[in-house]
């Protein structure tokens, strides 16, 4: 990891749910997070193998930029498949997946998603972080189509709907991008346990309060607000 990149992580089960289908990954200025779902334990293992297959794919590696990490989401996306073939009663399984990778030498931040993990980004003197990723969702679309509000949405019965997942279809299609970062950035990455609980603005101004921890009191705010989900949270701050 490097020296420049100050990194906290956090994850919990909530105050509900019965086990974690949440999973992350840190290594190498590599930093992943993964919302299995699926029931039983099969969530569970979909993330877990999310993370694993990235680790097995970049790490060690040089040059990894968006197109490297879409291609080891691919290879989960086929693992996945594969494990459910040879495990009819998974079938459904799946998981999102979030990737960001910061190259400091070029100073430039690289990613790739599917599904309703987030990915944001926070500058120095900024009033409101800025959401990089899009989620892949049913209320998401209703949005985008003018059909429903932002606020309607979290509300909406079928709100959990992903229109996209690792594992969930042939043919994935993985969002990725790549931008400029310097010294005073601060980028979050979040399994949707804490947007259920916290606005981007309660988000932003606790990341600006500069905690010591600020994973773990993102994570705890989100549980003191009722917990109903996982929740996973990795905050990298560039010093």
């Amino acid at each position: 990891m490097n020296k420049l990149q100050q990194v906290y992580k956090a994850t919990d089960v909530g105050l509900v749910r019965k086990g974690n289908e949440d999973n992350l990954a840190v290594f190498d200025a590599v930093y992943a997070v993964a919302d299995g779902m699926g029931g039983e334990a099969a969530g569970e293992v979909a993330s877990q193998m999310l993370v694993d297959t990235v680790r097995q794919e970049l790490s060690g590696r040089e040059n990894i930029d968006a197109g490297a990490m879409q291609a080891a989401i691919l290879s989960a996306n086929d693992a996945i498949r594969h494990y459910v073939g040879e495990h009819p009663g998974c079938e459904g399984m799946g998981t999102t997946a979030t990737l960001l990778h910061i190259d400091e030498g070029k100073g430039r931040a690289y990613w790739a998603h599917v599904g309703d993990s987030r990915l944001y980004l926070l500058r120095p003197g900024q009033a409101q972080l800025e959401q990089l990723t899009q989620d892949h969702s049913y209320v998401e679309d209703l949005v985008r189509e003018g059909t429903i509000t932002r606020e309607e949405a979290k509300r909406h019965p079928q709100r959990n709907m992903l229109t996209r997942a690792v594992g969930a279809m042939e043919n994935l299609l993985v969002d990725t991008g790549e931008l400029a970062v310097a010294q005073g950035d601060t980028l979050l990455l979040a399994t949707d346990g804490l947007m259920k609980h916290m606005t981007d603005e309660e988000i932003t101004r606790l990341l600006q309060q500069g905690a010591a921890d600020p994973a773990q009191i993102l994570v705890q705010t989100a549980l003191n607000a009722g917990g109903r989900d996982n929740v996973t949270v990795v905050v990298v701050s560039l010093t």
